[in-house]
């Protein structure tokens, strides 16, 4: 497929898949033991010998430590050592890493797993106690006493931004990084000069709470000799977090074997190395026995990095008809406390975006980052992307209005034609395909856009006080992190390929090791239906070996969709590899030419004499036997690739939604909703919908129901599943879901990625649906959460600023 098809014309074309093969909705291979409980989290383990570790948290958001009393603590039962951050200086080689420094004059502030003289967030480890139980250790955390100077806390971007208050003396200011693309300024300035219609919006993105279901745990396990330390993690990069024990605790990289082992949900939090692991090693170590840890709840709130925290100032100008020239995007985002593994970069992945799926000829991005007295942000589910998406898609909407056209139209006019790619962004991207129309048009369709227009008509006629309204969001997505001369021009210390072996056995079966290391997104199944498809064999004769270190040495882990366009496609080349090497032993076996061979079903057969042929089991038996193999030919039956991608994907949908608004309550209901979403070919289509219908949930969590709420002295007033809201099945309506097929001409396999997408397109679009439910009100914006206090407020506000109008 070359172009973009409906799944119905390109099955037409396509030969009969492979039963368990790509585009079959093959169940999940790794669900019988999750759900059965058969699979193993970190908090499963079994550890002869453990002790517990816990921490002592300042309560404090921004003071001083002046002195910590231990000694309670030591005397009670059970307990083996208290720490402070002084005894643990040396412990560590450097200090907490962080990997990507945007510019050459970014300011970071030195990052100590436990805090020596200063809390810099409500949540900053101050202590550490080790003792032969969880409870034990909780315990004596109670009876650590710490003597606190409280200090000025800064938590508003703005304000910090001002430098009134310094977080770290030693940088004198506030401000880490600021960090501009503008290829063309001259011609930003003059396409505004130029403008018949500019509109000017500012939005905030409030603080998220990652609130993966499995929380973070970690175990570190000494050797008995040698210096060795296997480290169990519930984290997202075991490769990644290998290094960085090296780089700041010190354990040379030989002796150091990193497992994830089932893990519950990450959603970028967990493409993270946090303090605990970094003590968990020193303190095994130290003391010579397995040292573990598991986080509460509250802990996940307020220690876990946070997602978001964004002030974006976003300009269009725009020529008569609406057609957008040039888009201006400043930010303002927060850090938090401390630089993570890549906080300041997340912005900058959405730097290249903020133009959207718009043709527009100039561009000007700046983002400066801030340091608050908050918990530290990182990657959250689209890391970037659904920022700038969101603020392209608010803004087209008050486009839309200015211009005095539908969403629709105003959409319509500005996409990028389908014979412009490969496409030259102006951010300075090349989009690699893309077809956004017919994804816009499914939609209208799947969601019955003109009846529902007619019934908001109706109920405004009628002076109904339920609202309806209709929101629309057009994505692309920056998908496949990433080539790694791309990532060494965006100053990332590491590189963005991936490796993949695949080896068939001598008794048949197929073993694939990734250095990917999935979370919840069905690795083991679409791995093994990409070999399956092009061997021939059944997907169940397939085992997907992955997320340890020991096993799968080589790994960039998985994050930002990068899973099947860089290692999915690792695992397809590999294939071929093992591919081309049975073909060379069969040809030497059968006494004929390679070219004469072809693979059906798992076998290669004389073209036009089938009964001359071996199957690959017959062809790995030789391979390991050796007595009879081509010359120069090793005794494997093994493929082994490292994929370096020499672009991005980027996946694109239209999703709409349907909410009702109370405007006596303020009360939102997300009623409806349809997604049509073009990731190239899928391998598993029901894999791919199962992460939309996700996606779509978290995205507009976002724009209805989550935030990290903080009193103004710095305390997080929500951190526990009580008090802040993941919504459920029950909040959300039943899904109208489709495709477009627009494959990738960047990859063997055509895929680009899915995981993120359903995130990055809802939260614009319920935010549209609610803007436009109450837009006859006079309502032009909703800071999110669109909580019923917050709307029905903003209501009061437009019915007040008409009045003062009129």
């Amino acid at each position: 497929m070359t172009a973009t098809e409906t799944p119905a014309e390109a099955d037409a074309e396509a030969p009969a898949p492979t039963v368990g093969g790509i585009g079959d909705r093959l169940l999940r291979k790794e669900d019988a033991r999750l759900l059965t409980g058969e699979a193993r989290f970190v908090d499963d383990l079994q550890v002869p010998g453990a002790l517990w570790m816990a921490l002592v948290r300042s309560p404090f958001a921004h003071a001083r430590i002046t002195g910590i009393d231990v000694g309670g603590a030591q005397a009670l039962p059970g307990v083996r050592h208290v720490f402070t951050g002084a005894d643990l200086r040396d412990a560590w080689a450097n200090p907490m890493p962080c990997a990507w420094p945007v510019t050459d004059d970014m300011k970071s502030p030195d990052h100590w797993p436990v805090a020596v003289d200063k809390a810099c967030f409500a949540g900053d480890a101050v202590a550490v106690v080790v003792a032969d139980s969880r409870s034990a250790a909780i315990d004596a955390v109670e009876a650590v006493v710490v003597d606190y100077e409280p200090l000025d806390v800064v938590l508003d971007l703005e304000t910090a931004a001002t430098d009134g208050t310094v977080l770290h003396e030693a940088l004198g200011t506030n401000r880490s990084f600021t960090w501009t693309l503008s290829p063309d300024p001259d011609a930003v300035e003059q396409a505004f000069a130029d403008a018949v219609h500019v509109v000017s919006e500012r939005y905030v993105h409030q603080r998220l709470i990652p609130a993966a279901m499995e929380p973070r745990g970690v175990v570190a396990v000494p050797g008995p000799y040698g210096g060795e330390m296997t480290v169990y993690s519930s984290t997202q990069i075991p490769h990644i977090l290998k290094v960085m024990i090296t780089l700041t605790c010190g354990v040379p990289e030989s002796k150091v074997r990193v497992i994830a082992p089932a893990v519950g949900g990450g959603f970028g939090s967990k493409l993270e190395v946090y303090a605990e692991e970094f003590l968990a090693v020193a303190l095994a170590r130290r003391l010579g026995l397995p040292v573990r840890w598991t986080e509460t709840r509250s802990e996940a709130g307020v220690a876990t990095i946070h997602g978001r925290g964004l002030v974006q100032h976003m300009e269009l100008a725009a020529d008569a008809q609406g057609k957008v020239q040039a888009v201006r995007a400043k930010l303002l985002s927060d850090m938090g406390a401390y630089l993570q593994l890549v906080t300041p970069g997340i912005p900058i992945l959405g730097a290249f975006l903020y133009h959207g799926v718009y043709d527009v000829p100039a561009y000007h991005f700046e983002c400066t980052g801030i340091f608050t007295n908050r918990t530290p942000t990182d990657a959250y589910r689209g890391a970037g992307r659904p920022e700038a998406t969101y603020a392209v898609e608010r803004a087209m909407d008050a486009l839309a209005a200015e211009v005095g056209v539908d969403a629709v139209e105003i959409r319509r006019r500005n996409y990028i034609a389908p014979d412009k790619f490969p496409y030259a962004s102006s951010g300075g991207l090349t989009y690699d395909s893309g077809n956004y129309e017919p994804t816009l048009d499914r939609a209208l369709e799947l969601i019955g856009h003109d009846a529902l227009r007619v019934e908001q008509q109706r109920r405004r006629d009628a002076g109904e006080t339920v609202h309806l309204g209709v929101g629309i969001a057009t994505y692309v997505e920056m998908c496949g992190l990433a080539p790694s001369r791309v990532l060494a021009s965006l100053k990332y210390a590491a590189g963005g390929w991936e490796a993949a072996t695949v080896r068939v056995l001598p008794t048949g079966s197929v073993q694939v090791v990734s250095g990917t290391t999935p979370h919840g997104q069905g690795h083991e199944t679409s791995w093994s239906q990409i070999v399956a498809d092009r061997l021939g064999v059944d997907p169940a004769l397939v085992e997907v070996l992955h997320s340890d270190t020991a096993v799968s040495p080589m790994g960039m882990d998985t994050y930002g969709s990068r899973s099947l366009p860089v290692g999915g496609v690792a695992v397809a080349m590999a294939t071929d590899e093992v591919i081309a090497k049975a073909r060379r032993i069969a040809a030497h076996q059968l006494e004929c030419a390679e070219d004469d061979l072809e693979l059906v079903g798992g076998e290669l057969q004389v073209r036009g004499t089938p009964t001359r042929a071996m199957t690959l089991q017959a062809v790995a038996f030789e391979a390991f036997s050796a007595h009879d193999l081509p010359d120069d030919m090793e005794p494997n039956l093994q493929g082994q690739v490292t994929y370096d991608p020499p672009n991005f994907v980027f996946p694109f949908g239209t999703h709409i939604a349907v909410v009702e608004v109370d405007e006596e309550t303020g009360l939102v209901r997300l009623v409806d909703y349809a997604a049509v979403d073009d990731c190239g070919v899928q391998i598993n289509p029901m894999i791919v919908e199962g992460q939309v219908h996700g996606g779509i949930v978290q995205g507009a969590a976002q724009a209805l129901w989550e935030e990290a709420v903080y009193d103004d002295d710095g305390t997080l007033q929500n951190p526990t599943l009580l008090d802040y809201c993941v919504p459920s099945a029950a909040e959300v309506p039943n899904f109208r879901l489709d495709h477009t097929v627009t494959p990738s001409p960047t990859n063997p396999l055509g895929v680009k990625g899915i995981g993120e997408a359903g995130t990055i397109a809802a939260t614009p679009t319920v935010v549209n649906a609610v803007v436009d439910a109450l837009s006859h009100l006079g309502v032009r914006d909703i800071q999110m959460p669109a909580t019923p206090e917050r709307v029905w407020s903003t209501i009061q506000q437009a019915r007040q600023g008409e009045e003062d109008r009129s």
